[in-house]
């Protein structure tokens, strides 16, 4: 009996959902960005630098869709979130 409760077990493991983050996760700078822009319709919004070695980029869709990318000092930009219903919000002045 033992010797089938973890083969069912894993069986019974929910399937991972494909997701656009599945396909890319991890590219060079340059395609990232024609791939954020020219295929998925994004516009970066607001970047910041995280350390000497990382810049954070948030990018957004018409759609709401958004996209943060950090990029490293390497050249390689990754996607590290994505969601919907992006708000942005105006900022009062100082």
């Amino acid at each position: 009996m033992l010797r089938w409760t973890l083969p069912l077990l894993l069986l019974a493991a929910p399937a991972g959902a494909v997701t656009p983050i599945a396909e890319i996760l991890c590219e060079g700078r340059d395609a990232m960005e024609t791939r954020l822009s020219q295929r998925m319709g994004s516009e970066r919004q607001a970047m910041g630098v995280r350390g000497p070695e990382q810049v954070m980029e948030l990018w957004t869709g018409a759609d709401g869709d958004w996209t943060l990318v950090v990029t490293y000092a390497s050249g390689t930009s990754c996607i590290v979130a994505m969601g919907e219903d992006w708000q942005a919000l105006s900022r009062e002045p100082a």
